[in-house]
């Protein structure tokens, strides 16, 4: 029987599930089990009584190699290497996106001395020049201005519809600058709130980001003004931590176009 950290959180059931799922990964594969994480709503504690178990079940190269994530309605498995654990995916490319499974994912089991949990936290960190090539090179910042930009053009010109439109499209690359300038992979929209009220962002209090972000979402333009305020002063925070001015360079970059943002 492996020796499982369980959350408290869990209930009877998931538990025994949990259980159960360990021994026949042991009983399949030995040594070569290197660990257990537990993800999804029930990892955060955020489950409902239609949740399933999303695990992932890591391997050493070999048995992953001949073994395939299975889908249940209970339990889902999803199975990793050790090398693909290893493996951090840059911004933009193909698993980017499932780098955010293993934030806040508790890990059940760790055979790996220690090494299992530290590959876990880094998938879900940014590294500092990490963050620098999202803002920046990958221009999520910019790409952020220009949707606020062009928000604000529609609403002078009175274009309601293009507005909207235009506000909506933002807020994702508005969530990558501010995730990113924390050192973390943005969450799964489902997880928003919840990781904004259970690990907050320094700078961007829940209700504070969570209101701005419905707000921008039915076109509201002040929201779009109040948004760059605080980006701008991030900005300048990020940098000072950084030891440079990139990003506070490209906001500065667009010149007089930026007295739109200015408060009416």
């Amino acid at each position: 029987m492996p020796d499982l950290d369980l959350p408290d959180w869990l209930t009877s059931d998931q538990r025994a599930r949990l259980v159960r799922l360990a021994e026949r990964n042991v009983a399949d594969h030995g040594d070569d089990l290197l660990g257990l994480v537990l993800s999804g709503s029930a990892g955060r504690g955020f489950a409902t009584e239609r949740s399933d178990l999303d695990v992932v079940v890591v391997l050493s190269d070999e048995a992953a190699a001949g073994r395939e994530s299975t889908h249940s309605p209970d339990v889902d498995e999803a199975v990793d290497s050790w090398s693909e654990l290893l493996t951090v995916p840059p911004f933009g490319t193909e698993h980017w996106w499932y780098r955010w499974t293993y934030a806040w994912a508790p890990v059940l089991l760790d055979r790996t001395g220690g090494e299992l949990a530290g590959a876990v936290r880094r998938q879900a960190t940014v590294g500092p020049d990490e963050a620098d090539g999202i803002l920046i090179e990958h221009d999520r910042l910019d790409g952020w201005l220009n949707f606020a930009y062009r928000t604000l053009k529609n609403d002078r010109d009175g274009r309601g519809l293009e507005t909207r439109l235009d506000a909506a499209e933002s807020v994702p690359w508005l969530l990558d600058v501010v995730f990113t300038m924390a050192g973390r992979v943005r969450p799964y929209n489902k997880y928003l709130a919840w990781e904004l009220r259970n690990h907050p962002l320094d700078g961007w209090p829940a209700d504070d980001l969570l209101g701005l972000v419905r707000r921008t979402l039915e076109g509201d333009v002040s929201a779009i003004r109040e948004t760059f305020a605080r980006v701008r002063a991030a900005c300048s925070s990020y940098d000072t931590s950084r030891g440079h001015t990139r990003t506070t360079d490209m906001v500065e970059g667009w010149g007089e176009e930026l007295r739109l943002f200015e408060p009416r």
